[in-house]
């Protein structure tokens, strides 16, 4: 069955940068394009960030532009989000799903950024 497991978040200072990862398995990765999603604690989920199945084409909510870039190793079945310049506002539950299929979306890695 489809697997997503996010990892690499943590406790970091604003400015600081932190990388997150997905593995995926039980589905062929090449062939979705894959996103980015977060939940601020009392706020909804929202997209972060999506990339093609190749990679060629990405796109970032207006917020994180500039900061964030998503990644991706068809080779390795793995996603990969590079945040810079963190904010407090970037606190949150972060996951990787199916762009199509956010129901798709692993147990999530969390996100703090605080002094």
């Amino acid at each position: 069955q489809v697997q997503l497991v996010e990892s690499g978040g943590g406790l970091v200072q604003p400015g600081g940068s932190l990388r997150l990862s997905c593995a995926a398995s039980g589905f062929p990765f090449t062939t979705y394009a894959m996103s980015w999603l977060r939940q601020a604690p009392g706020k909804g989920l929202e997209w972060v960030s999506t990339i093609s199945t190749g990679g060629e084409n990405t796109g970032y909510r207006e917020s994180v532009k500039g900061r964030f870039t998503i990644s991706r190793d068809n080779a390795q079945n793995t996603l990969y989000l590079q945040m810079n310049s963190l904010k407090p506002d970037d606190t949150a539950m972060y996951y990787c799903a199916k762009s199509s299929e956010w129901a798709s979306r692993g147990q999530g890695t969390q996100v703090t950024v605080s002094s």
